[in-house]
C-alpha cells in the first residue's frame, strides 16, 4: 500500500514538474482559468450555466483539479518524427491559448442570452489578469432589473382561427400579466398556437405567421404586448384565410428496391397509421405514425409524404415502408471467470423479426458454458457444465382482451411469452430449471414512464442428484445443517406475478418493483386440500411451492456540475418476506451485497448479513444472503480525455435477515442496531465510453467493516491492508 502511494506521488510530481507553458509562444498566453461572476442572481441561470456560453474555458482538469492532459502533452519533445512524442501529443491536450476575439464573442453571447431572459439592460464585461505566461479571464455579469409583461392582447386576423383558438377567454391564453418578458416565453406561445393549429388541419401553417408588437412603459419595467396572427400569404397568394386540410387518400408502397411487396399484414399497417382518410390533417398523428412504425423490428425506415389535391383543401398521403431481412443467425463466444474459476461460453441465436407478418420477434437462443473448478477436493468430477435453451416470442402490441382501442393506439406496448430450460452439472450436484413466462411492457411516448406486468412466471427447479460428500458435509451434518441450505437444495416450484415501474428524465430516475409468489397456489391448496410434505408444506405436483412478497425501490439523482463533471447520488432499498407455505426465501429471491453495483470495497456476495462473518468457505454465497438490502452511493464522475472517464466514489450498505437464524449470528435487522452494521467503502474508477456501451473498472477499498474481530479490522480506513481490503471490479455499463 505504501509503495503504491509513493508511486502515485512520484507520478504526479513528474507530470506537474513539466512546464504548462512549454509550447506557449512569447507573444501568447496560456488561458489558465475562466470565472463567471454576477452581482445579482439571474432567474433560471446559475454561474455554472453561464459558463456554457463562454467559448474558451481553458485546458481540461481531471476532477476539476489537475491538468493531466496538458501535462501529458508537455512531456512530448519537439521532434514529431519520434513515435513517443506523437503518442504523448495524441493522448494529451495542446495548451489552450488565449484568443481575444473568442472573449468578445463570449461577452456578446452571454449578454444576448441574459437579455433574452428578460433582463433587457443586462451588461457583461471581461477582465483579464496575467501572471507570467498564464492568463485568467473573469466575466462580470450585471443583469439589471427583469422586465415583465404588464398587459397582453391577441390580434387574430383570421376569423376562423380566432373562433378555433377561443382567445376571448383568458384561460386559453399562454401569456399572462406578470410573466417575464423573455424570448422563451414568447416562443413557447408561438409554438403552442402553431401546434394547436397544425393538429387541427392547418397543414401549411407555421410559427412565422405569428409576430409580436411590444411597447415599453417609461419609468417602469412593464411591457405592453400584442400577439399578431397574420393571414396566409406566399409568393402567389397574399392576405387570404388559412386553409384547413382534410386527408383524402392514404396509400402504402414498398421502399425496398428489390421487392415491391410490403411484408406486413394490412391490419398491421392500419393499426400503426394514425393518419385517417376523411379526417383533418394532424402533425401529432403524423409523428405518432412515424413513431409506431419505427418501433416495429421488421421496419427499417418509414417515409411519409403529402400531396395537395389541386383546387381543393384535400391531401393525399403516401407512406413508404422499407422492411428488414426477416431472419438472422448470430454466434457469440465469451470468457467467464467465477471466483477465479476460468471457463468459456458460447451462444447461438436465431431471430425472426416478422414471424406472422406483424413484426413479431421470435428469438431462439442455445447456450453452452464450461468452467474448470479449482480447489474442490473429494469430488469425482471438477468441471462445471451448463446448457440452456431459451425461446422468446414478442408481439409489438397488447395481446389482451377488454382494452380500449384508443388506449392500444396511444401507447407503445409489447406482449412477451418465454420458455426456458437450463441444465447445470456441478461436481456437488445436478440442477435443472424449467420456466414459462407471460408479461406486458408499455410506455406512453409523450411521458418518461415505463411499466411492466409479469402476469405469470412459472419456475420449476429440480435437484435430481446431490453428491454424497456434499450431502454429508453440508445438508446432513448437524454442524452445517440449516434451513436455508436444506430449502435451496430441494425441489421447489415458484409461481409469481409482479409489477415494475420506472421513470427517468435525465436528472433523476426511479425504479420500483413489487412481486408476490405462491398466493394462488396457497388458495388452491387450502380450498382443494393439497398434499403436505414431511415438513408440513403444501405441495403442487408433489413439489413444495414458495410463498413470499418482495418490493424494491431505487432512486438516482444526477447533479450536472459542469460540462464534464457530474455528482450522482443513489439509494436502493429492497425487502422480501417469506410467509404461509415458506419460512425461507428461495435463493433466486434473496439479496446479496458487495460487487460492481453495490458496496465496491467487497467482492460480489461477500458482505453481510449484518455483522455476520461466514466460516463455511464453499457455501459462503448461500450464507451471505438476506431478506433486506440497503445501498447508499455517492459518485463523482469526470470526463478525462478521448473516450476515458474517471470516478471517485463512496459506497455504504449491507443486507440483513428479517428472522433470527442461529447459524448467522448478527445477521437480523434491528432498528436500533442496523446503522452500526453499515459497511462503507471508497475508491476510484476508470471508464471507457464507446457510446454504445461503457467498460468500467472500479477499485474499491474497505473503510468500515461491520464483520470484525479486532479494532484494526473494524476501521480499515485508519488501518488499511491492501491484501485484505482491496477489491477490483470489471463491469459493462454504469453502476446506477
Amino acid at each position: 500500500m505504501k509503495k503504491i502511494a509513493l508511486f502515485t506521488v512520484l507520478a504526479v510530481l513528474i507530470l506537474t514538474s513539466c512546464s504548462e507553458t512549454k509550447y506557449v509562444a512569447e507573444d501568447d498566453y496560456l488561458l489558465d482559468k475562466v470565472k463567471v461572476k454576477t452581482d445579482l442572481p439571474v432567474r433560471g441561470l446559475t454561474p455554472a450555466d453561464m459558463r456554457l456560453y463562454v467559448r474558451q474555458t481553458g485546458n481540461s482538469r481531471w476532477f476539476s483539479a489537475i491538468k493531466i492532459p496538458l501535462y501529458t502533452y508537455s512531456l512530448s519533445g519537439r521532434d514529431t518524427t519520434r513515435w513517443m512524442n506523437r503518442l504523448l501529443r495524441s493522448i494529451g491536450e495542446a495548451p489552450m491559448l488565449y484568443d481575444s476575439a473568442q472573449t468578445q464573442q463570449s461577452v456578446k453571447s452571454l449578454q444576448v442570452q441574459i437579455q433574452n431572459m428578460g433582463y433587457l439592460r443586462a451588461h457583461v464585461q471581461a477582465e483579464n489578469k496575467t501572471k507570467g505566461r498564464k492568463l485568467q479571464t473573469t466575466y462580470y455579469v450585471h443583469p439589471g432589473p427583469i422586465y415583465s409583461i404588464r398587459h397582453v392582447s391577441y390580434d387574430i386576423q383570421d376569423t376562423a382561427i380566432a373562433r378555433l383558438l377561443r382567445l376571448d377567454d383568458e384561460k386559453n391564453w399562454g401569456l399572462h400579466r406578470g410573466m417575464a418578458f423573455s424570448v422563451e416565453n414568447l416562443d413557447n406561445e408561438r409554438k403552442r398556437i402553431t401546434q394547436q393549429l397544425t393538429n387541427q388541419g392547418y397543414y401549411r401553417f407555421n410559427k412565422d405567421f405569428i409576430t409580436y408588437m411590444a411597447d415599453s412603459v417609461p419609468g417602469t419595467t412593464g411591457i405592453d404586448l400584442t400577439l399578431v396572427l397574420h393571414r396566409f400569404r406566399n409568393n402567389q397568394v397574399a392576405d387570404t384565410a388559412h386553409s384547413q386540410y382534410t386527408i383524402r387518400d392514404v396509400r402504402y408502397r414498398s421502399g425496398n428496391a428489390d421487392d415491391s411487396v410490403i411484408h406486413l399484414r394490412p391490419n398491421v399497417l392500419r393499426n400503426n397509421t394514425f393518419i385517417r382518410e376523411g379526417e383533418l390533417y394532424s402533425a401529432a398523428d403524423l409523428q405518432s405514425t412515424y413513431h409506431h412504425f419505427g418501433r416495429l423490428g421488421a421496419v427499417r425506415y418509414t417515409n411519409i409524404g403529402f400531396r395537395e389535391v389541386p383546387d381543393s383543401a384535400l391531401l393525399d398521403c403516401d407512406i413508404q415502408i422499407s422492411t428488414n431481412m426477416p431472419s438472422s443467425i448470430s454466434f457469440q463466444p465469451e470468457g467467464t471467470n467465477t471466483a477465479g474459476d476460468l471457463g468459456a461460453a458460447a451462444s447461438l441465436t436465431y431471430q425472426n423479426r416478422n414471424l406472422f407478418r406483424g413484426s413479431e420477434l421470435l428469438t431462439v437462443e442455445l447456450r453452452g458454458a464450461y468452467e474448470a473448478i479449482t480447489g474442490l477436493e473429494g469430488y469425482s468430477n471438477s468441471n462445471f457444465l451448463e446448457y440452456s435453451l431459451q425461446t422468446r416470442l414478442t408481439f409489438p402490441r397488447f395481446i389482451a382482451p377488454f382494452l380500449k382501442s384508443s388506449f392500444r393506439r396511444r401507447i407503445n406496448a409489447q406482449s412477451e411469452v418465454s420458455l426456458m430450460y437450463d441444465l447445470q452439472n456441478r461436481p456437488e450436484f445436478l440442477r435443472r430449471v424449467f420456466s414459462v413466462g407471460w408479461r406486458y411492457k408499455w410506455n406512453d411516448p409523450s411521458h418518461h414512464d415505463r411499466y411492466q406486468i409479469d402476469l405469470l412466471d412459472l419456475n420449476f427447479i429440480s435437484m435430481p442428484w446431490i453428491s454424497d460428500k456434499f450431502r454429508d458435509e453440508y445438508l446432513d451434518d448437524a454442524g452445517h445443517r440449516n434451513s436455508l441450505l436444506l430449502y435451496n437444495y430441494s425441489d421447489i416450484f415458484l409461481m409469481r406475478t409482479g409489477f415494475r415501474y420506472s421513470y427517468s428524465n435525465g436528472n433523476f430516475a426511479i425504479k420500483t418493483n413489487i412481486e408476490t409468489g405462491g398466493n394462488l397456489l396457497s388458495l388452491m391448496a387450502h380450498t382443494l386440500g393439497f398434499h403436505k410434505s414431511e415438513n408440513g408444506e403444501y405441495t403442487f405436483l408433489d413439489v413444495a411451492f414458495a410463498q413470499y412478497v418482495k418490493g424494491d425501490v431505487d432512486y438516482t439523482r444526477n447533479f450536472q456540475l459542469s460540462y464534464s463533471n457530474q455528482l450522482v447520488f443513489h439509494v436502493g432499498l429492497g425487502v422480501a418476506y417469506p410467509y404461509g407455505n415458506s419460512n425461507v426465501l428461495p435463493f433466486e429471491k434473496t439479496y446479496f451485497s458487495g460487487g460492481a453495483n453495490s458496496v465496491r470495497g467487497w467482492s460480489v456476495r461477500s458482505l453481510g448479513p449484518g455483522s455476520y462473518s461466514s466460516k463455511d468457505g464453499t457455501v459462503d454465497y448461500l450464507m451471505n444472503t438476506g431478506d433486506m438490502k440497503l445501498d447508499l452511493n455517492l459518485e463523482y464522475r469526470a470526463r478525462l480525455f478521448w473516450k476515458f472517464g474517471g470516478a471517485l466514489f463512496v459506497d455504504a450498505g449491507n443486507i440483513w435477515t428479517l428472522r433470527d437464524y442461529e447459524d448467522r449470528p448478527g445477521g437480523q435487522f434491528r432498528l436500533t442496531e442496523f446503522w452500526k452494521q453499515m459497511a462503507v467503502s471508497y475508491g476510484l474508477g476508470l471508464r471507457l465510453n464507446f457510446d454504445y456501451f461503457i467498460l468500467r473498472f472500479d477499485m474499491g477499498m474497505k473503510a468500515i467493516n461491520p464483520a470484525y474481530e479486532t479494532e484494526r479490522e473494524h476501521f480499515p480506513i485508519i488501518h488499511p491492508r491492501f491484501s485484505r481490503d482491496f477489491a477490483f471490479h470489471f463491469a459493462v455499463g454504469l453502476p446506477f
